[in-house]
């Protein structure tokens, strides 16, 4: 239901949503009108707010006609959905942050106000700074449309007291042996879980579920849910096919991965390994166990690796969309980015480097940010992005259901996905 009501929701914002050009009475010459901005975000954390508040009131001096500058949190499970029901009812906020798995639908839209020319005009930007990798998701047609404030790599948050209990190589020891594969992974993770008592491999906010997660283990083996071009189902390919049998022999067979409906939290000491973004190094703060955090496994294609994404757009119907996207390069140019660097990793080339990494993710070594995020950007991909994405999703976690059962017919379920999606790809 929260899928239908988001699409219904989305399908109302791009009716009530115009082609006006990008330009407000705000900033018109001569007579500048007072302006109050809104930004939706869907963190509630105090510091995010404050680093937030400080940046706005270091615009608001410069520029005395923007009286204020909100900044609105909704909860993320609900994020999406008010989002679009704000803009179709006409209570749309000015700029707004927006999920990747929404990127396809904002972008298509035609509800975001187009960046890049804001951004280039603006002094010191640096626009050519931005990672053509970073960016890539967030244009159409070769516009940008919205700009990726967060670019968090996932990784393997490896528990070495558990894997010494079990008699295990460490990964970074498989890493310099040239051996860091999901053959070994899975392998320890097995061993974990049969001689500890403990969960074995996690791959966190999938629980069965969020099928979305599990490009973190097929991109190992250069699998696609769809063609490049979206129009073609990936599910019942060779490739993917291997992927999702590796899966379900790791999970039914091996058990180096928890079954449907148990829960184990990597930090909280429940499991050998989790693969998350290394945002949630944050959760380590004062853990009980020694840790590591390395890249993910080679898979048969060779070494790969996965980011996730939000992005900051402009809505383009706002009365203040110019100034929105004045502010919006404010908030992102060279000098905020190191700022906002410290909570969300930045899409500058510049900046994605270990020394200033490091500086803001002081649980992180700088070995580790090198190898997860400086060396993994070139060759990172990010999760199935479609248009009319939340319908796919629904449609996909339904028809991947009879996988998760021991006696499954993987490559039957996986045709069997496709037989579902390819109508809603358009092809």
């Amino acid at each position: 239901m929260k899928s239908l009501k988001w699409l219904v929701a989305l399908a109302l914002a791009v009716l009530l949503t115009t082609t006006a050009c990008g330009t407000s009475a705000a900033v018109s010459a001569g007579h500048p009108r007072p302006v109050t901005l809104r930004m939706t975000v869907w963190t509630a954390n105090g510091v995010h707010l404050k680093l937030f508040k400080q940046i706005a009131a270091e615009y608001i001096k410069t520029h005395p006609n923007v009286k204020e500058i909100k900044f609105d949190p909704i909860p993320t499970d609900t994020y999406a959905t008010s989002l679009t029901t704000q803009i179709a009812a006409g209570k749309r906020p000015d700029l707004a942050w927006i999920p990747e798995t929404s990127a396809s639908d904002f972008g298509s839209s035609g509800a975001l106000l187009p960046l890049d020319g804001v951004l280039r005009k603006t002094p010191g930007y640096d626009y050519d700074d931005l990672s053509p990798t970073a960016t890539k998701m967030w244009r159409h047609d070769g516009r940008l449309y919205a700009y990726p404030f967060s670019t968090s790599p996932y990784g393997v948050f490896v528990n070495l007291d558990l894997l010494k209990k079990a008699g295990q190589k460490t990964p970074a020891d498989l890493i310099k042996a040239g051996r860091w594969n999901w053959n070994t992974a899975m392998a320890e993770n097995a061993a974990v879980a049969a001689r500890t008592g403990k969960a074995g491999m996690v791959i966190r906010d999938f629980d069965y579920k969020a099928w979305d997660n599990l490009v973190t283990l097929w991109g190992g083996w250069g699998a696609l849910a769809w063609s490049e071009d979206g129009k073609t189902c990936g599910f019942g390919s060779p490739e993917m096919t291997q992927a999702m049998t590796f899966l379900h022999k790791s999970i039914f067979v091996d058990k180096a991965m928890p079954g449907p409906g148990t829960v184990a939290d990597f930090f909280a000491g429940q499991s050998a390994m989790t693969i998350t973004q290394i945002s949630r190094a944050s959760l380590l703060k004062g853990a009980r166990f020694h840790w590591d955090l390395v890249p993910l496994p080679d898979g048969p294609k060779g070494p790969y690796a996965v980011f996730g994404q939000a992005g900051i757009g402009v809505l383009k119907k706002s009365p203040n969309a110019a100034v929105a996207a004045d502010f919006l390069a404010f908030f992102t140019n060279p000098a905020n980015s190191a700022k906002l660097a410290v909570y969300f990793p930045p899409p500058r080339m510049s900046q994605l480097n270990a020394d200033t990494l490091a500086r803001s993710n002081p649980l992180l070594d700088r070995e580790q940010l090198q190898r997860l995020v400086v060396e993994g950007l070139p060759k990172a991909v990010v999760k199935p992005l479609h248009a009319d994405q939340a319908e796919l999703s629904q449609t996909v976690r339904a028809a991947l259901d009879p996988l998760w059962r021991p006696k499954a017919d993987v490559r039957s379920v996986m045709h069997g996905v496709c037989k579902k999606i390819q109508p809603l790809l358009g092809a």
